[in-house]
């Protein structure tokens, strides 16, 4: 427990920068103030398809992306992570703690985002808070996996940054649309096929089901979490040569 308290604090401190954190809360109000807006202006329809446009495949990706390359990628592309190497600490518990903390701080920022989201959607007459619990719970999950396939990415490339925002503007931007198969791979679908089926809703469009939405959860977290570890382990014997 006192091994993993240094990793915890160090990695907090990398990722509260504060322009970056700034920046990220203004990013999680967007939804918030363009909803208020909408509303009070237009009195305009609100639904569970638009917290999957300003949440789902906006502000939770983003938000991930940013802390979920920023817990690893700078340390590596540094060279200071070889301090933290040289530590009795396994390779995995690094991996596992910074995307704990990663994690923590995305659903810090997206979880209320969405939940006042629906509230203000609530309040101009729409009846989304029910839906708006239901996906604040699943961007807790997506949010997770998102980061631990981004700080996986960082820990092979200095370009993690640029890969990432690739993934989620063409892979799951695009193609998950126009090539029907891609949206297997797609931690937005997973998220939404989360969300609809605890909302008990019903769904719009299709997007899986629940127990589909938690099975493409958890490959991303254990594939992520492994293929990390596995990097690390090879960069410390690069380290040693």
């Amino acid at each position: 427990m006192i091994a993993r308290l240094p990793i915890v604090a160090l990695t907090l401190r990398a990722l509260l920068d504060r322009k970056r954190t700034w920046l990220m809360v203004a990013l999680a109000a967007m939804p918030v103030a363009l909803v208020l807006l909408a509303t009070s202006v237009s009195e305009a329809r609100i639904e569970g398809e638009d917290l999957d446009v300003m949440i789902v495949s906006i502000v939770l990706p983003l938000v991930a992306l940013v802390f979920g390359t920023s817990a690893l990628g700078p340390e590596l592309e540094e060279g200071t992570i070889v301090y933290l190497l040289t530590k009795p600490v396994r390779r995995l518990r690094i991996v596992l703690d910074k995307s704990v903390v990663a994690a923590a701080l995305t659903a810090a920022l997206v979880v209320p985002s969405t939940l006042l989201t629906g509230a203000v959607a609530e309040a101009g007459g729409n009846e989304l808070m029910g839906v708006a619990g239901a996906f604040a719970v699943a961007t807790v999950a997506g949010g997770a996996a998102y980061v631990v396939l981004f700080i996986a990415t960082s820990a092979f490339t200095r370009w993690a940054l640029i890969i990432g925002l690739l993934y989620v503007l063409i892979w799951e931007g695009v193609l998950a649309d126009l090539l029907p198969g891609t949206e297997t791979f797609s931690v937005r679908q997973a998220t939404l096929a989360i969300a609809w089926g605890l909302s008990g809703e019903r769904v719009p469009f299709d997007v899986g089901t629940l127990d589909q939405g938690l099975i493409t959860i958890g490959l991303v977290l254990v594939i992520g979490i492994g293929v990390g570890t596995w990097r690390m382990s090879r960069y410390q014997l690069r380290g040693g040569d």
